[in-house]
């Protein structure tokens, strides 16, 4: 594959994929500083500061952006998550120069007009009231926060209403000022692109920013805990989660195919076992979330009040289960061509391939090729995935959350204490 790398004098990386046969790009600028680099006073700014984004510059009004990029038949877009702010645009291959030079103004130069900031303050606003009515994102929430408790990881990233209604363009210039900076920014596009144009221009609209940041990003810990919400839905959401693996950790490969065999599809344990077979719920998965510093590992299922215990028990059984017995071969087989397929077949479109680039050069330092990424996947081993189970039977620290529990929510901590207990018996 035709994939280059360089670098801007400054500390910015630039990282693109040339793909053969394609009409289009993506290119974007990957920022290596979400939500987990605000202060406490600032909950909610990198999300808002991404929505500002997008609400003019001295040179563009909003409507002029939105114009711009679609008359040449493009897109703009951008999302925050923990750690990394992303801007970028989807471009037919005559349009790659424009799409930068968009994403370019839009970043360094945002007018965080006060018009503007109070209108999509109240879109904003929107978007939490709609996580509230969202069972899903209220258990996910509580995880979270009993997970990373008083740190921000912990929080949500869009912020409260509280804080959102309170945030100026001074809170949001800060956590730019300090945040955002060459050695934490990265351009990468793939598709229909020549690496040395786009290094050349990326000098043009970047190579005057500052290289370090002046903000340091605090280590995330781990801790364990039991939240509930009494809030009414017509079902209960639990979710149970262990400390998983940093992005980086010898071991992050194993944390994901313990995900999958656990939980990653219809083939998978809890599926067959708590769905299929016992008819306990209409959902249920397992998840692997990494940062740079740690990782989740867990399990989120939704079902009556009435069937939760059954439900809790069951789940955390299989996780034992493959903490006592670890995986069949075939159970391993299966989780690595999965994992290799939903990772291969990703990469296919520009867009996820722009952003694995970007992701590879904030985690290992450099692209990983095919090759080395089929290598860590099968690389891993039942004994590697066992080794996964049994360090959550060890480790003191978990996590409950339970979400329209309405009084069965004592059976999620009851599943939890037999579970780290040692007498919860394996499914």
């Amino acid at each position: 594959m035709t994939v280059q790398t360089s670098q801007l004098s400054n500390g910015m990386r630039i990282v693109t994929h040339r793909m053969a046969g394609l009409e289009t790009a993506t290119v974007g600028v990957f920022v290596n500083a979400g939500a987990r680099a605000e202060l406490d006073s600032e909950h909610g700014v990198a999300h808002f500061l991404e929505h500002m984004a997008f609400k003019g510059t001295p040179s563009r009004t909003p409507m002029q952006i939105a114009e711009e990029i679609e008359n040449a038949g493009g897109a703009l877009n951008a999302v925050t998550s923990s750690e990394a702010t992303n801007y970028y645009a989807r471009v037919l291959k005559s349009d790659v120069e424009l799409g930068l030079k968009l994403i370019g103004d839009i970043l360094l130069n945002p007018a965080f007009s006060d018009d503007e900031m109070d209108r999509e303050r109240e879109v904003i606003l929107q978007e939490i009231a709609a996580t509230q009515d969202s069972p899903d994102d209220i258990v996910f929430d509580l995880a979270l926060a009993e997970a990373y408790p008083n740190q921000p990881l912990g929080r949500s990233i869009l912020g409260t209403s509280r804080t959102i209604s309170r945030h100026a363009a001074a809170d949001l210039k800060r956590f730019r000022n300090e945040n955002y900076a060459a050695s934490r920014m990265i351009l990468s596009a793939a598709g229909a692109v020549d690496h040395t144009a786009l290094h050349r221009l990326a000098d043009e609209l970047f190579g005057a920013m500052p290289t370090e940041a002046s903000r340091p990003i605090k280590r995330a810990k781990f801790e364990g805990g039991h939240a509930v919400s009494d809030k009414r839905f017509e079902q209960c959401h639990v979710i149970y989660a262990f400390e998983g693996f940093p992005n980086d950790h010898e071991s992050s490969f194993a944390g994901r195919i313990f995900a999958g065999i656990a939980g990653g599809g219809m083939a998978s344990r809890l599926f067959q076992e708590v769905r299929e077979k016992r008819g306990l719920c209409y959902d249920i998965h397992a998840f692997d979330w990494g940062y740079s510093d740690s990782g989740i590992i867990g399990l989120h299922a939704a079902t009556s009040p009435q069937q939760l215990p059954e439900l809790a028990t069951l789940a955390l059984g299989i996780f034992a289960g493959l903490a006592e017995d670890g995986p069949t071969a075939q159970e391993l087989a299966r989780a690595k061509a999965q994992l290799k397929a939903g990772l291969f077949m990703s990469l296919e479109s520009c867009e996820a391939r722009a952003g694995q680039l970007a992701w590879d050069l904030m985690v290992f330092g450099r692209p990983l090729t095919n090759e080395e990424l089929v290598e860590k996947i099968e690389g891993v081993t039942c004994g590697d995935v066992q080794a996964v189970g049994r360090r959550f039977r060890a480790e003191p620290e978990m996590v409950s959350a339970a979400v329209g529990a309405r009084g069965a929510s004592l059976a999620v901590s009851d599943a939890a204490e037999a579970f780290l207990a040692g007498t919860l018996l394996a499914a």
